[in-house]
């Protein structure tokens, strides 16, 4: 367990800040005093948050757009951060996009892509960012990754294997700062009430356009946000969220693995039976 993270006065950087997660993410810090840094592609969206957070009582807020695929931008937007605020107490990683193919009928790019989005533009960042926090001695950085970065689900065999990427390297990354005073949290969401799946790619690269029933069931994405506040001003390193059943894989993964293999092989059977 770390020290619970205390959000008052600290400087918050979030990426995919325009919906979502991040969108509620960032009210819940306004709301306790936060100086936030709004990143995403779409500025009119973030511009929108931002009037949000500021009636929330944030702080000082910036809007600072950002495609996290970008990765030569990412030095130059750190440093942008740091020369407004001099410091990042927090980062997080929140950036993203899922998919819905089946691998047999899914086009290499956008294989590619989940590994640029989801994986690489998080290291390129966290990487641009962690040298100020190591000369400070303390600094924050989190990721959302997901329950699929923890279990293989169907039609999900890109985005499994960037959010396991994901896991991977953060977990790795927090042995390597942990001397230097600095944290990393991995948060791991199940099905929440988003636009994760209407933005999802599907096997052609294009927006499927459609939520999932899993997500139009699942978790509402404020209460979601609760939980992570919950979770940071608890010091927990990982933070689980979620309600539905995806939430046992956890779990069950750990202890009875060749079980979650069987579960998730019927789910496939069944999906593909239907379609």
């Amino acid at each position: 367990m770390y020290p619970g993270f205390q959000f008052n006065g600290k400087v918050v950087w979030i990426t995919g800040a325009s919906s979502g997660i991040g969108e509620a993410l960032a009210e819940r810090m306004a709301a306790r005093g936060s100086h936030l840094v709004l990143s995403a592609r779409n500025e009119s969206e973030l511009q929108r948050v931002a009037t949000l957070c500021r009636n929330a009582g944030a702080g000082d807020v910036i809007v600072l757009p950002l495609d996290v695929s970008r990765y030569d931008t990412m030095e130059a937007a750190a440093q942008q951060v740091l020369a407004h605020f001099g410091k990042i107490d927090l980062l997080i990683n929140n950036a993203g996009v899922s998919q819905r193919s089946l691998c047999v009928d899914t086009d290499f790019e956008v294989y590619r892509q989940m590994m640029d989005i989801n994986v690489l533009g998080q290291i390129a960042l966290t990487q641009a960012a962690l040298p100020a926090m190591i000369a400070r001695g303390e600094g924050h950085i989190a990721v959302t990754a997901s329950v699929a970065g923890k279990v293989g689900a169907p039609l999900r065999t890109g985005y499994c294997a960037a959010k396991h990427a994901v896991m991977g390297f953060f977990d790795a990354l927090r042995t390597e700062v942990a001397s230097d005073g600095l944290q990393v949290t991995t948060i791991t969401p199940g099905f929440i009430r988003t636009n994760v799946s209407k933005n999802a790619l599907a096997g052609d690269g294009k927006p499927t356009g459609t939520t999932d029933d899993d997500i139009a069931g699942g978790m509402n994405v404020d209460d979601c946000a609760d939980v992570i506040i919950d979770g940071f001003e608890k010091g927990e390193p990982e933070i689980a969220v979620g309600i539905g059943p995806e939430m046992g894989l956890l779990e069950l993964k750990r202890d009875n693995p060749v079980a979650a293999f069987q579960a998730l092989e019927q789910m496939a059977a069944q999906i593909r039976q239907a379609s």
